[in-house]
């Protein structure tokens, strides 16, 4: 899913219907008509990469396919002065160009086991008031956040009694770092039982709850694009089985090119998700025997016509392609969350890890050579991690009552 562009503003923002990134087709407001039992849900998201958006707009979807009210809005855009832009462009560039930087910031502010105070709040306090009168304007009986620094406001918000709905987070990480908790929000919906732990111990007072990743149903099945995606691979390299190498929305991948001439060597067909760094696609496409792609529309496809996905990150592509059954392989993790995260799905039995260029074949010989019954056991427990709806639980919320917890920051 294309990322959403940041609105940039030159003071305090005035929230309005272009920065919904998601909305019905009519305006919000309290005391219209609506269905017995119906709900609004706003989505609290934000442009970082392609991943929480793609969150949202699922989690929009099935709101509305159960009858409720949603709208998915972008932090980002709630952010004033510009900040929002200046941040993804920084998180963009470190996470491409300087990962050691993004690496110190996550040990030194984010990194799991380190939870004894939200560190997030001063930056996440400047959008308050825009979700204060974006909440007003759409009405909205239950807020999800999707991203950390928004899981970090809807808290500090629900603390001060500021916000009186309730506020329900999806933490969309395998490895929960600190800025997701704040112990302010009513809910924390986690991908696993490890997580949900972690949770529990960080903010105690907080109901949690495990109910895997939010992806659409089409990965679930055999997709129609499939087809055309395995002819595109015939014709460029006959014989030769699909691997598929992903860089995430903004390219960012350590030695991808390295990674593609290994295993055309080999024999297999590198195919490279190069995301939206064009750099990168005129690099990979160089490199011979390897299919450089830039935006794909059709992942369900893509995933149903490859043999295996070499993971960096642990995000929203390896969730998607757990859900199509496809095996993961975790190699050169971006560092920070990316490398906890991949060694959290390893950990788990989701993923294979793969240390180095010989480990790597190694599982990929074992993986692509593995008998029907022992990929359909691999292919269950990947997809037994899809344990409930985050939005059944959410919606859920907003028939509780709404008073906003006690305490102070």
């Amino acid at each position: 899913m294309p990322e959403t562009p940041g609105a940039r503003f030159t003071g305090a923002p005035t929230v309005t219907q272009h920065d919904v990134l998601s909305s019905s087709p009519a305006p919000h407001h309290r005391g219209a008509a609506r269905q017995a039992g119906a709900r609004r849900v706003l989505v609290l998201s934000a442009s970082m990469g392609a991943g929480h958006d793609t969150v949202a707009r699922e989690l929009v979807r099935r709101a509305r396919a159960q009858g409720h009210e949603a709208d998915a809005v972008d932090l980002m855009r709630l952010l004033p002065y510009g900040t929002g832009s200046g941040l993804r462009a920084f998180y963009r560039t470190s996470v491409r160009h300087a990962p050691w930087v993004y690496d110190g910031l996550y040990r030194a502010f984010l990194r799991p086991g380190d939870h004894t105070r939200p560190s997030g709040v001063p930056l996440a306090r400047l959008a308050a008031d825009g979700l204060e009168r974006l909440v007003a304007r759409t009405g909205a009986d239950v807020v999800v956040p999707v991203f950390h620094l928004a899981a970090q406001l809807t808290g500090h918000l629900r603390t001060l009694g500021r916000l009186r709905v309730p506020s329900a987070v999806f933490v969309l990480d395998f490895a929960v770092h600190r800025q997701w908790l704040h112990p302010g929000n009513d809910a924390c919906f986690c991908l696993t039982g490890q997580a949900a732990a972690e949770a529990r111990r960080a903010v105690p007072g907080t109901h949690v709850e495990v109910t895997g990743p939010v992806v659409a149903p089409e990965f679930f099945t055999p997709a129609p694009g499939a087809d055309h995606w395995r002819k595109r691979f015939d014709r460029y390299a006959p014989g030769r089985p699909p691997v598929l190498l992903s860089a995430g929305a903004w390219g960012a991948a350590a030695g991808l090119g390295e990674t593609a001439r290994l295993l055309a060597g080999v024999g297999y067909l590198p195919v490279v998700l190069c995301g939206r760094n064009q750099a990168l696609r005129s690099r990979t496409a160089r490199v011979p025997g390897a299919l450089a792609l830039d935006w794909v529309t059709d992942m369900p496809g893509l995933l149903h016509a490859v043999r295996a996905l070499l993971d960096n990150a642990a995000g929203q592509t390896a969730v998607q392609a757990l859900a199509a059954g496809l095996p993961v392989v975790g190699h050169r993790p971006l560092p920070g969350h990316g490398a906890e995260g991949v060694r959290r799905m390893a950990e788990l039995g989701l993923s294979e890890a793969a240390a180095d260029g010989p480990a790597l074949l190694d599982v990929l010989h074992r993986l692509l050579t593995e008998g029907p019954g022992e990929r359909e056991r691999r292919a269950a427990r990947g997809r037994a991690v899809f344990r409930a709806d985050v939005m059944e639980r959410a919606v859920a919320l907003a028939d509780r009552s709404a008073v906003p917890p006690s305490g102070q920051e």
